[in-house]
């Protein structure tokens, strides 16, 4: 869900959803405090700020002048935890929500209506959280895509069975026009769509027995330019570092939502 899914006053042009049904659209933060979350990020990853037109409560996060990510500051509201997470575009919210509740998955919040389209809040069966969104796509939402400032990528127990979860939701490998196409490479199963790794999914060595220690869950990356800043900034600021290396860090921010940040010549 994009937060800023709306006809702006000058007439701001939408984007349909039709070409990129099943695919990640947008990822977005819910936090408890919208100022203390705009500080953190606008040190460690430099982002600024403009109002989202869903509300007082949402925030849209700017890099070089183009669109990063969302923040929703409804965590206390909506009795969700703090955590960042992807959207997948689909036909309808209300179906996606049956197919994950059908499929052993569970509804956090929604479907509701956020106008011009819906949104729900879900989990898979192992408990990672990820949202949908039924409706137009901002009309940035191509440069989002193509620029690639955000990545995604499941950590779950079984990829293969988190690959056939979610393909039945979102209709990955289907063969229709604009779906998501998967591979499987090395011990990935990599998600494409028009020929772009837009997501993957990982549990290990693929034949190695599902590890119970796993907690499943959408890691959300962000390209920067120095890791190692990122990381003593983060910590100046309230947060932590989870792990470090030369091109990545795991870090958590003030409020204990956690993210990556990977060097910007790595890719995806």
């Amino acid at each position: 869900m994009n937060h800023d899914m709306s006809l702006s006053a000058g007439g701001e042009s939408l984007l349909s959803p039709h070409p990129v049904y099943g695919a990640p659209c947008w990822v977005s933060l819910t936090s408890r405090d919208l100022k203390a979350t705009e500080e953190f990020y606008s040190a460690v990853l430099g982002w600024q700020w403009r109002p989202a037109k869903l509300g007082e409560p949402f925030r849209i996060a700017l890099a070089d002048g183009s669109p990063v990510a969302g923040i929703a500051a409804v965590a206390g509201m909506w009795q969700m935890a703090v955590a960042w997470m992807p959207y997948f575009a689909v036909r309808s919210a209300d179906e996606a929500a049956s197919r994950v509740q059908e499929r052993g998955g569970t509804t956090a919040v929604g479907p509701i209506s956020l106008p011009p389209g819906r949104a729900a809040l879900l989990a898979d069966r192992d408990g990672a959280t990820f949202g949908v969104w039924e409706g137009e796509l901002f009309s940035d939402w191509e440069t989002w895509r193509t620029s690639r400032p955000a990545f995604i990528r499941l950590h779950t127990r079984d990829a293969f069975d988190a690959a056939i979860f979610y393909g039945e939701i979102f209709d990955w490998a289907s063969g229709r026009s604009g779906c998501c196409e998967v591979q499987y490479e090395g011990d990935e199963v990599v998600l494409r769509h028009q020929g772009d790794v837009v997501a993957r999914i990982e549990s290990g060595a693929l034949e190695a027995a599902p590890d119970p220690a796993i907690r499943p869950h959408w890691q959300v990356h962000f390209s920067v330019e120095d890791v190692a800043a990122c990381a003593r900034t983060a910590e100046r600021h309230g947060g932590s570092v989870l792990s470090l290396s030369s091109d990545e860090a795991v870090l958590r921010d003030a409020d204990g939502a956690q993210f990556t940040v990977t060097a910007r010549r790595l890719g995806s």
